[in-house]
């Protein structure tokens, strides 16, 4: 009897399991379903934007989005017209961009390898202490900053750049993210570069910032992308339209520039604004969703 039984036991366990395969198919088609639903709802306002840019201001207005007629009307508004001149807010939001965004990642780097790996009185208080940064607004730190840097001419002239770019040239979620990369990287690989003879900072600029790829790259992108779309401290301490970047002319035009319902020449100037970023992120897109998966691996 029990040598009958068995082969029922054997025959039994590839049904089990390929009806469990057939589930967990049909739950990852509806999650593929629901994720490209979404995909395609949150491109419907670019795709907007990019339709409306090539219609006349009579079209603009009309739910339709085949442009009737087509034409660069727009187009040619925004780049010829707008003041002050687009070329100049995109040369002002780069700058102020990357050297936020460079600031972000030697001085994020430095402190996230400080945190993971070197051994000092009240590092790990002092690291909840970065974190809780979090929780305060810009609002709170208006006034004070806003005068710290009166004082010192952050407020005039060419120390606006240096205004703004210092008061986000480091952010407590670089040093959060390359902090968690850096606790995942096996030990064994410095340990060996001391036995070579390495120090810490030889350490950390030829073993660790190697390995540290992807987490840079999303930092990167995040500092590149938060800092390319800032309005609050640019508002604030950019006075000077020559000094303005892309979000401040937009508001201008929207706002006080006469062309609040002027729509075609808006949404060519939202599109122009989107690309750098869209681009950035289609080239280090991999970069980026591993080193966020990465970084969340060790607390």
């Amino acid at each position: 009897m029990t040598t009958e039984a068995a082969p029922a036991r054997v025959q039994d366990t590839p049904v089990a399991t390929h009806a469990g395969d057939t589930g967990a198919k049909w739950r990852r088609r509806i999650v593929y379903v629901f994720l490209i639903g979404y995909a395609i709802l949150m491109f419907i306002p670019f795709t907007w934007s990019v339709v409306t840019s090539f219609k006349t201001l009579p079209d603009s207005v009309q739910l339709t989005f085949i442009p009737n007629p087509f034409t660069t009307a727009g187009w040619e508004f925004a780049v010829t017209q707008l003041e002050p001149p687009i070329q100049v807010l995109f040369l002002n939001s780069f700058v102020i961009a990357s050297a936020v965004t460079l600031t972000n990642l030697v001085l994020g780097s430095m402190a996230g390898y400080a945190f993971a790996r070197l051994r000092f009185p009240g590092r790990e208080l002092l690291f909840l202490v970065v974190l809780a940064t979090l929780m305060i607004p810009d609002q709170l730190r208006l006034v004070p900053v806003y005068l710290l840097f009166n004082g010192i001419g952050f407020t005039r002239g060419v120390g606006q750049y240096f205004g703004v770019i210092t008061v986000l040239a480091i952010s407590a979620t670089s040093i959060f993210l390359l902090r968690q990369y850096f606790l995942s990287i096996p030990r064994d690989l410095e340990e060996a570069a001391k036995i070579d003879g390495a120090g810490f900072f030889t350490t950390f600029v030829r073993v660790m910032l190697p390995l540290a790829g992807p987490a840079l790259a999303a930092v990167a992108i995040l500092q590149f992308q938060g800092t390319w779309n800032s309005f609050f401290w640019p508002l604030l301490l950019l006075g000077d339209k020559a000094h303005w970047t892309l979000p401040l002319g937009l508001g201008f035009f929207r706002t006080a520039g006469g062309y609040a319902n002027n729509w075609p020449p808006l949404m060519a100037t939202v599109v122009l604004a989107t690309i750098p970023v869209l681009v950035l992120y289609i080239f280090f897109q991999r970069y980026f969703v591993e080193g966020i998966a990465a970084s969340g691996v060790k607390g």
